[in-house]
C-alpha cells in the first residue's frame, strides 16, 4: 500500500492545477475518508498532517475517536438516521447530510453546541442517491430559521459514477450556483460559503468547479 505522504502530496499537486486552470483563489481542504480503513492506517493518516477524517458510521467515528488520541476534526459524511443521531452527535465536528426536517430536530434537541452542517443535495436526480432535490434546498434552509444548534456552511452533492466529465462538471457547477443563491439570502445561521463536492475519481473537476471540501478515500489512504 503506497505511503499516504505520497499519495498527498500527488492530490495536493493535483488541487493546485486544478485551482490554477480554473483561476481558483480559495483554499481546499482535504478529508481523509478513512470509513474502509483500520486505526493504525488512520493514524498514519493524522502523522501525515490529514487532521480532517470521514466517517460514514457512527461506529466509525465513536470506536476511533477513542482509539485515537490525536486532535482531529471528524467529518460525518454519510446518511445519519435520525435514531442515531445521539450516538454521534457528541463525536462529530462537521455533517455533511443534512437533508430533512426530522434530522435537523434531532440534533436541535441534542447537541450541547452549533454544529457545522451541510445540506446534501441530490443534484443529479438519480433515485439511488440520499439529498433533497434541487428546488428543495432553499425552501429547506429557511425552515431552519428557528434552530439555534445549526449552521448551513455549505452544501454538498455526489456526482454520477460516470466517465462522462461533462455530466460530473455540470452536477459540481449546479449545485455551486444553489450556492451563491443561498449565499445571496444572507441568513445569518446559513452562510453557506464552503461546497462540499469531489471523491477520489472526480476532484480536479470538483475544484475547477469551486469545490471547497473533497472527501477523498481510495486515491489517499487505500
Amino acid at each position: 500500500m503506497a505511503k499516504i505522504t505520497e499519495n498527498l502530496a500527488q492530490i495536493q499537486a493535483n488541487i493546485e492545477r486544478a485551482k490554477s486552470r480554473a483561476h481558483a483563489g480559495k483554499p481546499v481542504q482535504i478529508i481523509a475518508v478513512t470509513k474502509e480503513v483500520d486505526v493504525e492506517r488512520t493514524e498514519e493518516a493524522i502523522e501525515a498532517g490529514l487532521i480532517h477524517l470521514g466517517e460514514n458510521r457512527p461506529e466509525g467515528i465513536t470506536t476511533k475517536r477513542e482509539a485515537i488520541k490525536h486532535e482531529a476534526q471528524w467529518h460525518f459524511i454519510g446518511s445519519l438516521q435520525t435514531r442515531k443521531v445521539k450516538q454521534v452527535i457528541h463525536q462529530l465536528d462537521f455533517l455533511h447530510s443534512l437533508d430533512r426536517l426530522s434530522l435537523a430536530e434531532e440534533i436541535e434537541k441534542r447537541a450541547d453546541r452549533v454544529i457545522k452542517c451541510f445540506v446534501q443535495a441530490n443534484v443529479s436526480g438519480e433515485e439511488s442517491k440520499h439529498g433533497l432535490a434541487k428546488d428543495e434546498v432553499v425552501p429547506f434552509i429557511r425552515s431552519l430559521a428557528d434552530m439555534t444548534k445549526i449552521e448551513v456552511v455549505g452544501l454538498m452533492t455526489m456526482a454520477p459514477n460516470t466517465d462522462n466529465e461533462q455530466v460530473i462538471r455540470d452536477v459540481f457547477r449546479n449545485l455551486k450556483n444553489l450556492q451563491q443563491e443561498v449565499v445571496a439570502l444572507q441568513l445569518p445561521y446559513a452562510p453557506c460559503t464552503e461546497l462540499s463536492m469531489g471523491m477520489s475519481n472526480d476532484y480536479e473537476i470538483a475544484v475547477e468547479e469551486g469545490a471547497t471540501f473533497v472527501r477523498i478515500g481510495t486515491a489517499l489512504v487505500g
